[in-house]
């Protein structure tokens, strides 16, 4: 396996890890009976749980594209040393994008963010040049 697919598994545990996070955030906020029911006027979870069930929205968003792309990429035979960097930038931009979003820092997120997406923009160019 390939170092673009190898981070794309590693993409994957890195959102169970963060669905873990925000579920265990969410449980201490609301508690086990109100999230193993209907869900039905659920109080907004709020504080760093909150930031925990945004940041594994937005890498949901985020794993879709790069996926996406790494999958292209790899059936295309188009993997070289510009998709390694391209993978290796989301992820790591990716890990450091989740703890600083809980963290509560905006614009050292944004800055991250932006990160994980030159490595997407990198795969992409590769597969479109």
């Amino acid at each position: 396996m390939g170092t673009e697919l190898s981070l794309l598994v590693w993409s994957v545990a890195l959102t169970v890890g963060q669905m873990v996070v925000a579920a265990m955030g969410a449980n201490m906020q609301v508690g086990l009976t109100k999230l193993a029911g209907n869900r039905e006027d659920m109080p907004a979870i709020t504080g760093w749980a909150g930031r925990a069930k945004r940041a594994h929205l937005n890498m949901l968003e985020s794993l879709v594209l790069f996926a996406a792309l790494v999958l292209v990429a790899h059936a295309a035979g188009k993997t070289n040393a510009m998709t390694v960097l391209g993978a290796q930038l989301f992820f790591w931009a990716r890990l450091a994008y989740a703890v600083i979003y809980v963290a509560g820092i905006p614009w050292l997120r944004t800055l991250v963010w932006a990160v994980s997406l030159v490595g997407m923009i990198l795969i992409f160019l590769q597969l479109v040049g």
